[in-house]
């Protein structure tokens, strides 16, 4: 009997590794199925303004900072300075911000212009909508777990 403990405590650890890797492969289907959702949402809700969830990134992080320069932004989202840059003249087209020699030669200071700090503010009311239509009926305790998870997933992926 002794014999079939190790045997029936393996199968019951092979039988949990096989849910936990079943479940994690559910997480992120299930992360990936609303994350596509919600950038269709934020684009369709930017699109009268003439953006796109990642122009949006970039306004998002200029008024959180006042001003920034490419590299900054770059580094923030983990995305090339080239994609950043395209997104910059865009907005720079726009009128929404405008851009200044930095410190060092080499890098200019980006921050939102007035028309840009305007449509900043109209764009977040709408977005503070949709995310509160999103999270109806989802109890704030959830919401700030999620978000804890959330956290520390992307701490564990970098």
């Amino acid at each position: 009997m002794t014999a079939e403990l190790p045997l029936k405590y393996s199968c019951l650890s092979l039988l949990l590794l096989k849910a936990t890797i079943y479940a994690m492969q559910g997480f992120f289907r299930h992360y990936l199925s609303l994350y596509r959702p919600v950038i269709q949402a934020l684009n369709q809700l930017l699109h009268s303004y003439d953006l796109s969830h990642s122009l949006w990134q970039v306004m998002f992080y200029l008024h959180e900072h006042e001003q920034a320069s490419l590299v900054e932004i770059s580094a923030y989202y983990g995305i090339e300075k080239p994609g950043i840059t395209r997104r910059v003249q865009r907005l720079e087209e726009l009128g929404y911000l405008t851009s200044a020699p930095g410190n060092d030669r080499r890098e200019k200071s980006l921050a939102l212009t007035a028309e840009g700090q305007r449509i900043y503010t109209e764009c977040r009311e709408q977005i503070t909508a949709l995310e509160r239509r999103a999270t109806a009926g989802i109890a704030t305790e959830q919401l700030e777990q999620t978000v804890t998870v959330f956290q520390q997933l992307l701490g564990n992926i970098k």
